[in-house]
């Protein structure tokens, strides 16, 4: 996962922003627990918003907690249970085959740091594949195809984007109930396709400059290193579509408490977030405060 997804904080309250804090920091605590206490280091909002989603519409029991970064105050963070417990394994799966694919694509040298943080993440990634053999078979598998498209240089977001998508869309399987589990799939199956493409669209420039993959190149046929106004319009038009469909599957089912902060991303921060990303003003990752502050996306729908 690549950090990008955050709520809009003036679409919130105070309570509702504390509440999503109390879901990072129960994240970050069940990460430590869970496995170890560097894992806690890879928390992003994205996984946040995956433990959100996997969790039950009632508003959750917190506990008062610190912890290295904030030692002197303490902060409410969301009990470990079972949402938090199956979105932290497949957050450390997620992220274990994200730092091979950046194994993958560096040399000995520029590689070297990713090398090395495989050694320290070992341990809890072959944990995690204890608890979830099959996510991380699945896993596997859809980073395979995607690896082979791209090494094809697949002209196709659509067929680019599929992969990502589908391994998104797997990590409903662990909902019990078959409604929700189908609703779940299609909000995560349109939120992987959008992810790749932000990703790609954030990261055209670097990549033209390296000569690596980005289906955005072959796609619109594009020879500098800059999106052009068309290209980020079209490109536009496919990311709203994907929020749409996210947004059209959400809607069918209660979230209870949590329907103010997933309100805030579906029907508004998404479309900041990518126009954003297009207009290229954002930039990551940010810290806390400094989301609080300065999240105001205009929404283009």
């Amino acid at each position: 996962m690549f950090g990008y997804i955050r709520p809009s904080s003036d679409r919130l309250s105070a309570e509702e922003r504390e509440r999503f804090r109390s879901v990072y920091c129960g994240m970050c605590h069940t990460l430590g627990r869970r496995y170890s206490f560097f894992t806690r280091f890879l928390l992003n909002y994205d996984f946040t918003l995956l433990a959100i989603l996997l969790s039950q519409p009632e508003a959750p029991e917190c506990e008062s907690c610190r912890c290295i970064v904030h030692p002197c105050k303490a902060r409410q963070a969301v009990k470990s249970g079972q949402a938090l417990n199956l979105a932290a394994d497949r957050s450390m799966i997620l992220f274990w085959w994200q730092l091979q694919d950046h194994i993958a694509d560096h040399g000995f040298w520029k590689g070297l740091k990713y090398r090395l943080a495989a050694l320290l993440y070992r341990r809890s990634y072959q944990k995690a594949k204890s608890l979830v053999p099959d996510f991380d078979e699945t896993v596997q598998k859809h980073l395979l195809d995607l690896s082979q498209r791209e090494k094809a240089c697949c002209a196709s977001i659509d067929e680019a984007a599929e992969p990502f998508a589908a391994l998104m869309a797997d990590i409903a399987q662990c909902v019990d109930d078959p409604i929700r589990r189908r609703i779940l799939s299609q909000i995560f199956y349109h939120l992987g396709r959008w992810i790749y493409l932000v990703d790609a669209a954030d990261d055209f420039t670097r990549d033209a400059r390296n000569g690596s993959y980005n289906p955005l190149r072959y796609r619109y046929h594009l020879t500098s290193d800059r999106l052009d106004a068309q290209t980020k319009s079209l490109l536009a038009q496919t990311l709203d579509q994907s929020i749409r469909q996210m947004a059209g599957a959400y809607a069918l089912w209660d979230y209870g408490t949590w329907t103010p902060i997933l309100d805030s991303i579906f029907y508004e921060s998404l479309y900041g977030i990518g126009k954003a990303v297009l207009e290229g003003r954002y930039h990551k990752p940010l810290r806390t405060k400094r989301l609080e502050k300065n999240n105001r996306f205009e929404v283009t729908v």
